[in-house]
């Protein structure tokens, strides 16, 4: 559970212009605060300001506060205990309210069903499994025989490597969260790209990190902002920087082989060790050029790469791999023991079996994916024409620029017409991306009219008030 506790002026930040001449001031203001918390914006558990002190800086009276309260209490967003305040919460019935039983379409997840070739994975797993019964079934490092095949698929993509350069863990998340408990000391920068992925920021902050931001654009030619990344790195010396550089999430951008040059030798420079997630590099659709890991073009530069098996494979796989020089994943390793006892035996195994074809994995999911767009670019252009929707040639989602500061309007809005989007502040540290929306490419063709359909009942309420465009901060300290 979480303990923190978040003050009247920060909370004022977070929710920007959050009156509606369309309801009351409480409807408006809990209604807001929903939203933060569906975001993640505002983590469950958080404490409140108290009622007084909050009514003091939005300038309304405490009444407004105590009912706004009270409604989100009512909704299950709230839980009240005497003595220790008002806090946020996540209800239960809405957490699980994109179950298919519920109608609702949750497009919050860029994830792909399962492959077809899964059941003979899990057969197979199965196959090899007893042999392994033997042991005790707690294993830090990895079996070797998933080691071994993520080691030769990165020798094939033009990394060669080793099954001992190869950690396994418990999905990509932790590989991140691993990475960052190893190798940032409170109070030590962290550069990261902005918009970028909501649950790295989480856990390289979690670890203590104070953040530097380089951008990543969809209009510019490299999408990196080579410029500000070398003024980041000059000027605050961090010691990682945790970068996407294949269809990264939410853009869709991949760095070319120059800027993926360029990048690692600025690093080097400074001494930061790059973090590379490659967790979508292989989600290729059509894009013209083959490009080797990051890695591939280190030239000095200390790099630490990230793979999973949830992105292409399947999330309910709960396997990662940390992929570095030998002395690193010994220091990783010695880390990960205090955190876990190892990553299930039988998703390893399955997750090896897919690796053995993995070919054929990466074919359907280029399908899916190509549908996935050309319904998204339909759907979008009909029902919104003059929204930006960035041509991707791989990646699980497209970085829609909406036009308008509104994106957690609409988001809140679409829940009442049955879809669960995500906002795009969500992605950025700064509350920054009104303008911007992430829609998943890996919806059904079927599905994607209906969720646009939604947007386009949901935007009349949602354009009512625009939310102030926020400045992107050059760094967040």
């Amino acid at each position: 559970m979480s303990f923190l506790t978040i003050g009247p002026r920060p909370l004022l930040e977070l929710l920007g212009e959050w009156r509606d001449v369309g309801a009351s001031s409480y409807e408006a203001l809990a209604d807001r605060i929903r939203l933060l918390v569906i975001d993640g914006r505002l983590l469950a558990g958080t404490r409140l300001p108290a009622e007084r002190e909050l009514a003091a800086q939005l300038g309304v009276s405490r009444t407004t506060i105590s009912a706004a309260y009270q409604r989100l209490r009512e909704q299950g967003f709230a839980v009240s205990r005497r003595g220790s305040g008002t806090r946020t919460a996540l209800p239960g019935a809405r957490a699980s309210s994109a179950d298919p039983g519920t109608g609702m379409l949750d497009l919050t997840k860029a994830a792909l069903p399962a492959p077809s070739t899964m059941p003979d994975a899990v057969r197979t797993a199965s196959e090899r499994l007893p042999p392994l019964l033997l042991d005790n079934g707690y294993d830090t490092v990895g079996l070797p025989s998933l080691r071994e095949a993520v080691a030769r698929r990165y020798t094939e993509r033009g990394l060669p490597t080793d099954p001992d350069e190869v950690l396994v863990t418990v999905g990509a998340q932790q590989a991140i969260a691993l990475v960052a408990r190893a190798l940032v000391s409170r109070g030590d920068r962290a550069l990261i790209e902005v918009p970028t992925y909501p649950h790295a920021y989480d856990a390289i902050g979690a670890a203590g990190a104070r953040l530097v931001t380089m951008p990543v654009s969809v209009d510019s030619p490299d999408g990196w902002d080579l410029g500000a990344l070398d003024s980041a790195l000059r000027r605050t010396s961090p010691a990682i920087a945790y970068l996407m550089p294949d269809f990264q999430n939410p853009t869709g951008r991949s760095m070319s082989a120059s800027v993926r040059s360029r990048v690692l030798e600025a690093a080097a420079a400074q001494g930061t060790i790059v973090v590379a997630d490659e967790t979508s590099a292989e989600l290729d659709i059509d894009r013209p050029e083959t490009l080797a890991p990051l890695a591939a073009y280190a030239r000095g530069a200390r790099v630490i790469t990230i793979g999973s098996a949830s992105k292409t494979m399947w999330g309910g796989l709960r396997v990662g791999w940390v992929r570095a020089e030998r002395s690193m994943i010994r220091r990783l390793h010695a880390v990960r023991v205090n955190m876990d006892l190892g990553t299930p035996v039988l998703d390893q195994l399955v997750v090896t079996a897919l690796l053995d074809d993995y070919e054929t994995v990466l074919a359907e999911r280029r399908a899916q994916l190509a549908a996935g767009r050309s319904a998204v670019e339909r759907a979008v252009s009909a029902s919104f024409p003059d929204w930006v929707v960035p041509h991707v040639h791989g990646g699980l989602a497209v970085w829609v620029n909406i036009g308008a500061p509104v994106s957690s309007q609409l988001a809140l809005a679409a829940r009442g017409e049955g879809l669960l989007i995500t906002a795009g502040p969500r992605f950025g540290v700064d509350g920054a991306f009104e303008r911007h929306l992430r829609i998943p490419l890996a919806s059904s063709a079927s599905q994607m009219p209906r969720a646009v359909e939604a947007l386009r009942r949901a935007w009349p309420a949602a354009t009512r008030h625009p939310m102030p465009d926020a400045a992107m901060l050059g760094a967040v300290v």
